[in-house]
């Protein structure tokens, strides 16, 4: 069950691990409207529910999601373990990296690395 949660001073909307696999912009409408109506500031989302195109950087599929959190000013996290992935693809290792200096998504290993972040 999703669950809002306040991490200093932030409302942060936590998917669980199970659900639905995120395959596309209609999804991310549907996590960033979900999260809009609870008032959060950020979606939180396992790895394991994006399909594995998103990982694909060739298939736009990430690009495109990200563009409409930035669009609707929600901040994206991806929570867990995605080093098989990154091994592969050097371009969405690049991609990571870049996320992970921004203020808009960001990619981690856990909710406790969400905490760390925010507090600083």
């Amino acid at each position: 069950m999703s669950t809002l949660q306040t991490i200093h001073d932030v409302p942060v909307f936590l998917y669980p691990a199970e659900g639905q696999v995120i395959t596309g912009e209609a999804d991310a409408l549907d996590l960033i409207g979900n999260a809009s109506y609870q008032g959060a500031q950020w979606v939180v989302v396992p790895a394991d529910r994006f399909d594995d195109d998103f990982f694909r950087l060739s298939t736009r599929v990430a690009g495109d999601i990200v563009q409409k959190f930035v669009q609707y000013r929600m901040g994206l996290v991806v929570v867990g373990d995605i080093s098989r992935h990154v091994s592969e693809s050097s371009s969405l290792r690049d991609f990571v990296r870049e996320c992970n200096r921004g203020r808009q998504t960001w990619f981690l290993t856990d909710v406790e690395d969400l905490r760390e972040r925010l507090a600083a």
